[in-house]
């Protein structure tokens, strides 16, 4: 196997590379380069997870995730992600304890935060520490795409995507 080498948020990958992904297993890349940008995406619900995971992995993302705030940083002890999509209101630790944390580190604190949550939840749309929010009940595919093009540019999801 060769050498995979992590460096600000990608990942490269020499030519035929055997890789592990999470969500997909083991890989086989076959291009000289390849750079991928990483999302950390944190919600309890499982199907909220799995639909932006795959949104996400379908432009080219690399995905980890975490159903709370707590996972959330032990993933970040492992993984730069290039942005965080959380929800507000999870167990053992809240998406707003989770951005607090994320906030009060000089290694994390840049990072772009997208906000998950629904309209019913009391979500306080005073949070000004997230990048973008989105809600889970209304069409998340959508808010998703414009939550991409705000918070890393058009250009930036066109390269995740390998355009």
């Amino acid at each position: 196997m060769t050498e995979v080498i992590a460096a600000c948020g990608f990942v490269l990958f020499p030519s035929k590379t055997l890789c592990y992904c999470p969500t997909r297993g083991l890989c086989v890349v076959t291009s000289d380069i390849v750079m991928s940008k990483v999302a950390l995406v944190v919600d309890d619900s499982m199907l909220i997870r799995y639909t932006v995971c795959r949104f996400l992995e379908q432009r080219g993302f690399v995905v980890e995730s975490a159903t709370n705030g707590e996972e959330a940083l032990g993933v970040l002890t492992r993984v730069q992600p290039d942005m965080i999509v959380t929800d507000m209101q999870m167990p053992k630790m809240s998406g707003s304890e989770l951005i607090t944390a994320l906030k009060g580190k000089p290694e994390t604190s840049a990072i772009p935060i997208i906000i998950v949550a629904g309209r019913a939840s009391g979500f306080d749309k005073s949070e000004k520490r997230a990048n973008f929010t989105i809600y889970k009940d209304i069409d998340i595919e959508a808010q998703l795409a414009k939550a991409l093009d705000a918070v890393l540019g058009k250009a930036s999801r066109a390269h995740a995507a390998g355009k």
